[in-house]
């Protein structure tokens, strides 16, 4: 399997043990308070104090943040559109230095973030030692004993309330994040625009409308992984009118991944089904006996979008105000080459 696809692969930390040093690394108040005080281009320093509700309670911040860590896979996005690098980010892609992304590469310019972990996995002593005033978590699976550790360290926004890990609308994750910064009628600008560019297409394309779509990823002969109907990557396609399968949402249930073989599939079948992945992948999938009996391949209904060359498949699984026109813009084309 393609490397960095799917959230929340690896294991977790034991983040108690390394709570006493994340604690040591982050004194020196007096160097922190030496740093920018610039603010952020855009920030509203009227809005502060400001509270954001999360999934593990509440945080209250007191002040314009200068100094942001993002541990969500793909919350560096929307920071960046408001106007702010972080300083520090996880990897999900092995995509460092973070100029990969051609949707990001130039907010990022010559001053890529510190990485301070891989996916849900924390090195809590390079976050404690970068002095964060503000760390974001939206896209992520932080689990409560690391919430705790890091709220020793900053101000942390947990993923959202009321949505499962990685469950959560890019709406919801960019309206948080702006206004954990300060910066809400940004905010609200961004996703009205996106909100824009879906209308279109569905006003282009009302014959997409109720069409059924499912989306999945080889990564080894005979088995998939299909995600779920609350996963970015299916949302981004259901905002362009299509919806998913009976079959398929009972297969998925809560998951937000579920993994399969070729016997299942028939949870696949759809009037549209997309698959990530790569050209290796692609090419097990088509030579699968089992594939090749399904009506989506016979009919040549499936759509193959990669990871890399271009960066199509990444676009929809990162699903932000900054992937998501690029990702329009590349899967459009191809949605409408099926007939």
């Amino acid at each position: 399997m393609p490397f960095g696809t799917r959230p929340g692969l690896l294991p977790r930390v034991a983040v108690a043990a390394a709570a006493a040093l994340a604690l040591t690394a982050c004194g020196g108040g007096d160097d922190a308070d030496k740093a920018d005080k610039g603010g952020e281009p855009g920030a509203a320093a009227g809005a502060f104090p400001v509270t954001v509700e999360h999934k593990y309670g509440s945080t209250t911040i007191t002040a314009q943040p200068k100094k942001v860590v993002t541990l969500g896979l793909s919350d560096q996005d929307a920071v960046l559109a408001l106007g702010v690098k972080p300083v520090g980010a996880v990897d999900w892609f092995k995509e460092q230095p973070y100029g990969k992304w051609p949707w990001a590469k130039d907010l990022w310019g010559s001053t890529p973030p510190q990485v301070v972990g891989e996916r849900d996995e924390y090195n809590m002593e390079k976050i404690a030692a970068l002095k964060p005033d503000l760390i974001i978590a939206q896209y992520s699976g932080m689990k409560k004993e690391q919430y705790d550790t890091l709220s020793k360290i900053a101000k942390v926004v947990a993923q959202p309330k009321g949505a499962e890990d990685y469950q959560a609308t890019w709406q919801v994750m960019t309206k948080q994040i702006g206004k954990a910064l300060g910066k809400d009628a940004e905010s609200d600008k961004l996703v009205a625009g996106i909100d824009a560019r879906f209308k279109a297409v569905r006003d282009k394309h009302p014959e997409w409308k109720g069409k059924t779509v499912t989306v999945g990823e080889p990564y080894e002969p005979g088995k998939f992984s299909a995600f779920s109907p609350k996963d970015p990557k299916v949302i981004f396609l259901s905002e362009m009118g299509f919806t998913t399968p009976e079959a398929y949402r009972t297969a998925l249930g809560k998951e937000n991944v579920a993994d399969l073989s070729s016997e299942r599939l028939d949870v696949m079948e759809a009037d549209r089904t997309v698959w990530l992945g790569n050209s290796e992948t692609e090419a097990a999938m088509k030579a699968d006996p089992l594939y090749q009996k399904t009506k989506v391949y016979q009919e040549k209904r499936d759509l193959f979008l990669p990871y890399d060359n271009p960066d199509v498949g990444a676009a929809l699984s990162f699903n932000t105000v900054l992937s998501i026109p690029y990702a329009i813009d590349q899967v459009v084309p191809k949605l409408e080459a099926i007939k």
